[in-house]
């Protein structure tokens, strides 16, 4: 079975990130040194096009870096997931201008890219209505409303996609936000009970003006079922790494009397090499575009690897596991790990959306 290609991390990176990883989830400490680190590395660069100022390869290689960085520190791999998400919108977004504009400054890690369409994917999947809204007055638009959870908002500086319910019959479109931009205000960082240097923030919109220049997209309906193989894939990824790093936990320890964990361990070693290569398989053949349940149901089963994965780490490390000093890692990713189920979209919203899918429609209805 074809395994994912595992991206290889520079030594001083594996370094930082390990000896950060704590401070990265339990305080906000490192917020502003994290996204250079990455940059550094050239990771916002995989799958980038050379001619474009990147590394040139494939989304996977991508999501390979995702992975491998989320082995150390899930906060850092949720930020690397954002700004990559964000560059990704660019490189897909017939708005060259736009995109010559901001791309080097997000590869460089001058400045921070965040992806404001979780509201957007639940709108496509029939969840929920967008909570932005335009109204166009002369050659600009008018917006208003709040993006209540976005990761990567950096206070020294970022752009933000979001969709925008435009008025009259027009379709909902996708913009760049500036957090220059007069009306935009960003709140304080959330107080999150884990990864709290991911600069995870809301956004309040009143009576911001844009022009046709900051769109990427003018019809997000016809959009964003091309984007969101990309957003979802590179979310898989932090599940991955998460699992990829309390399986090795666990093999480690197979040899202290624990060798009843061998065979389930393997077993959930092949489950998610498999899931790997159906993630790899279906971004490179694009089938995730014409059947998005399939990458649904993906997301769904690596979430219940990853979660099976860091309670066989605690099979296998026992009460040293519950002492706040050796078993600060494990408490670490367990905390990570309840955070997987609930990027958004969420599990329960992934299920809704497929429970919909399997429900019959009129044949007027159907896609």
């Amino acid at each position: 079975m074809r395994k994912l290609k595992v991206a290889i991390l520079p030594t001083s990176l594996r370094t930082w990130l390990e000896a950060m990883a704590h401070n990265l989830d339990t305080t906000s400490d490192n917020a502003a040194a994290l996204l250079p680190k990455l940059a550094e590395a050239g990771l916002f660069r995989l799958g980038v096009p050379a001619l474009l100022g990147g590394h040139g390869g494939h989304v996977n290689d991508a999501i390979a870096g995702v992975a491998a960085v989320s082995e150390h520190s899930l906060a850092a791999g949720f930020v690397f997931w954002g700004q990559r998400t964000f560059i990704e919108y660019l490189l897909q977004s017939p708005n060259e201008a736009l995109r010559d504009r901001l791309l080097p400054d997000v590869l460089a890690g001058r400045r921070a890219g965040a992806t404001g369409l979780s509201n957007a994917m639940k709108f496509l999947a029939g969840i929920e209505g967008l909570q932005i809204k335009a109204i166009k007055t002369g050659g600009s638009h008018r917006i208003d409303g709040q993006l209540p959870w976005v990761t990567n908002l950096r206070s020294s500086g970022f752009d933000v996609a979001a969709a925008i319910q435009a008025d009259g019959n027009n379709p909902a479109f996708v913009a760049s936000l500036s957090s220059e931009d007069r009306g935009l205000e960003r709140s304080v960082d959330l107080d999150l009970m884990a990864m709290r240097a991911t600069s995870t923030a809301a956004v309040k919109l009143d009576n911001v003006r844009i022009g046709a220049d900051r769109i990427l997209h003018y019809n997000a309906s016809e959009w964003l079922p091309k984007v969101r193989p990309a957003f979802l894939g590179l979310q898989c990824a932090m599940a991955i790494g998460l699992a990829r790093r309390s399986i090795a936990e666990t093999t480690s320890r197979l040899k202290e009397g624990r060798d009843i964990l061998h065979e389930p361990s393997e077993a959930l070693t092949n489950a998610l090499v498999k899931a790997e290569a159906q993630l790899q398989e279906g971004l490179r053949g694009k089938s995730f575009e014409r059947s998005p349940a399939k990458l649904f149901e993906l997301r769904i089963g690596l979430a219940a690897i990853t979660a099976e994965a860091v309670q066989l780490e605690l099979s296998a490390a026992g009460g040293r596991a519950y002492l706040t000093q050796p078993g600060e890692g494990f408490q670490r990713r367990l905390r990570e790990g309840a955070f997987i189920p609930i990027i958004t979209p969420s599990l329960v919203q992934l299920k809704t959306a497929l429970e919909a899918r399997q429900q019959p429609q009129p044949a007027s209805e159907i896609a």
